[in-house]
C-alpha cells in the first residue's frame, strides 16, 4: 500500500507537470482533454493476454450485493475442456481484488499454475472492491451499501461464489478447493464456522497467513490505532460505514497508465517501487508495477474496524455494534465468538515468523481449536505476509506444495 500512495503522488506530478500551460484546477475539473489515456486492462483482459481462455462472471448474494469474478475455465495449453477438471476457488485479501493475482504472471502466478495442472481456476472478489461497486438497490454513495464488515463477505459472498462455481463448471462436482491469503482466510473461517454445512462442499483449504485471532500481532500502524478504533465509541462511528480511500476513475487511470510496461515513467514507478520495499525484500520487484496500477482495490472501513476489535478483544468474534444492538442481534451484550469448532473440512495453514499482521502464537491458538487441520511453517525467517502471493520463488515454496496436496487428493477420490 504504502508503494501504491507514492505512485499516485507521482503521476499526479508527472501528468500536471507535462501540460505547464494547463490550469490545475480546471485541469482536474475536466482531466480527458489534457491526456490520452488507455482503459484499465480487468483480470479477464490480463488473464487472456497470457493466452488462457478467460471468463467474466456475475452472481447476486441473499442480500443484494452484485458479484463480478472471473474464470479460467481450463489450460490451452493441455487443451483440456473436455476432460474433468477439479473447481479451485481463490480468494484476496484486504484492500485487494482478483487483480492481485495476477501480479507474478503465468510462470508464477497460483492461478496459472493451477489451470496449467488441469484445474478449473476461479478468481474471487469481495464486495466493495473494484469490480464490485453494484447493489439491486443501494447507491455506493448512500452508507448503507459500505455497512458490512468482512462477516458479510464470508457468509455471503464466498457462499455465492462457492455455488455458482459449482453449478457452473457442469461436471457434475459436489465440492471446491479453496485458496485464501490474509483476508481470503478469514472470510473462509466466517463461512465455514456460521453455515458449517459448506465444510461439505470444500475439498481440501490452503489459509495463506491465517488471520482470525490477532492478540500477538505487530504490526506498528494497527497497534497504534486499535485502542482508539477498535471499540464501539465516538472515534470508531465517524470512521464507520463508508469506503476506504474512495474509488476516483481519474486517478486509477493514471495508475495504469504510468505504470505500464510502456510508459515513459514504467521505471521510475519501478524505482520508487523499489525503495520503498527495500533491498532485504523477497518481492519479485517487477511485480510492484502491477500493484500499483490496481491497488488498494477499495473496501469498507467496517473491515478494518472489525479487524481492530479483534486486536483489542483477543477474540475472533462477530462485528461490535455497542451493547445495546449486540442485544438484539447477538442476545447478548457483547459479540458472539465465530464457533470454530464446526469447521470440519480440511484445512492447511500456511504461517511464517516474520509476518506482522498474523503471529506464530495467534495460528498456533486458531490451530489448537480447528478439529481437522495441517501445519505448514515457513522455514525462512524473512518471510513476511505479502510473500505468501508476490514471494519471487512462491511457486516453489507455496504454489507447487499447494498443488500436490490437491492432486493427492483428486488422486483419493
Amino acid at each position: 500500500m504504502r508503494t501504491y500512495l507514492w505512485l499516485v503522488l507521482l503521476v499526479s506530478v508527472t501528468a500536471v507537470s507535462c501540460q505547464p500551460t494547463v490550469d490545475i484546477l480546471r485541469y482536474f475539473q475536466n482531466p480527458e482533454p489534457q491526456l490520452t489515456l488507455k482503459p484499465k486492462l480487468t483480470t479477464a483482459d490480463r488473464i487472456a493476454q497470457h493466452g488462457y481462455p478467460a471468463e467474466t462472471h456475475e452472481v447476486t448474494t441473499e442480500d443484494g450485493y452484485i458479484i463480478t469474478f472471473f474464470r479460467i475455465p481450463y489450460s490451452h495449453k493441455l487443451q483440456n475442456q473436455n476432460e474433468y477438471r477439479p473447481i479451485v476457488l481463490i480468494q484476496h485479501g484486504l484492500f485487494s481484488s482478483s487483480d492481485g493475482w495476477m501480479l507474478n504472471g503465468p510462470n508464477d502466478g497460483i492461478g496459472f499454475n493451477l489451470v496449467d495442472a488441469g484445474y478449473d481456476v476461479w478468481f474471487g472478489n469481495a464486495r466493495g472492491n473494484t469490480y464490485n461497486r453494484r447493489h439491486v438497490s443501494r447507491s455506493t454513495n448512500h452508507p448503507y451499501f459500505w455497512r458490512f464488515s468482512w462477516h458479510e463477505i464470508g457468509h455471503y459472498d464466498i457462499a455465492a461464489m462457492i455455488d455458482y462455481a459449482l453449478a457452473t463448471n457442469g461436471q457434475g462436482q459436489k465440492a471446491i478447493h479453496y485458496i485464501g491469503h490474509s483476508q481470503g482466510t478469514t472470510v473462509f473461517f466466517t463461512l465455514m464456522s456460521t453455515r458449517p454445512e459448506y465444510n461439505e462442499k470444500i475439498k481440501t483449504a490452503h489459509m495463506l497467513a491465517p488471520v482470525a485471532f490477532m492478540s500477538n500481532m505487530s504490526d506498528k500502524l494497527v497497534r497504534t490505532l486499535a485502542p482508539y478504533l477498535g471499540h464501539h465509541n465516538g472515534y470508531s462511528g465517524f470512521f464507520s460505514d463508508q469506503e476506504f480511500v474512495p474509488y476516483n476513475e481519474l486517478f486509477t487511470k493514471l495508475g495504469y497508465n504510468a505504470c505500464a510496461p510502456q510508459s515513459k515513467t514504467h521505471k521510475l514507478c519501478s524505482s520508487i517501487a523499489y525503495m520503498v520495499e527495500g533491498p532485504e525484500s523477497n518481492t519479485n520487484l517487477t511485480s510492484l508495477t502491477i500493484l500499483a496500477e490496481t491497488h488498494p482495490a477499495g473496501c469498507s472501513t467496517n473491515q478494518i474496524l472489525h479487524y481492530m476489535q479483534e486486536q483489542q478483544s483477543g477474540c475472533f468474534c462477530m462485528y461490535d455494534y455497542g451493547p445495546s444492538k449486540n442485544l438484539k442481534l447477538y442476545g447478548q451484550a457483547t459479540p458472539l465468538d465465530y464457533p470454530l469448532d464446526k469447521i470440519t473440512s480440511e484445512l492447511h495453514l500456511w504461517y511464517s515468523d516474520n509476518d506482522d499482521s498474523v503471529a506464530v502464537e495467534d495460528v498456533e491458538r486458531l490451530a489448537d481449536i480447528l478439529p481437522n487441520r495441517i501445519l505448514h511453517h515457513m522455514e525462512d525467517p524473512t518471510w513476511s505476509h505479502g510473500d505468501f502471493t508476490g514471494h519471487i520463488e512462491v511457486k516453489k515454496y507455496i504454489n507447487e506444495p499447494i498443488i500436490d496436496i490437491m492432486n493427492k487428493y483428486e488422486e483419493k477420490m
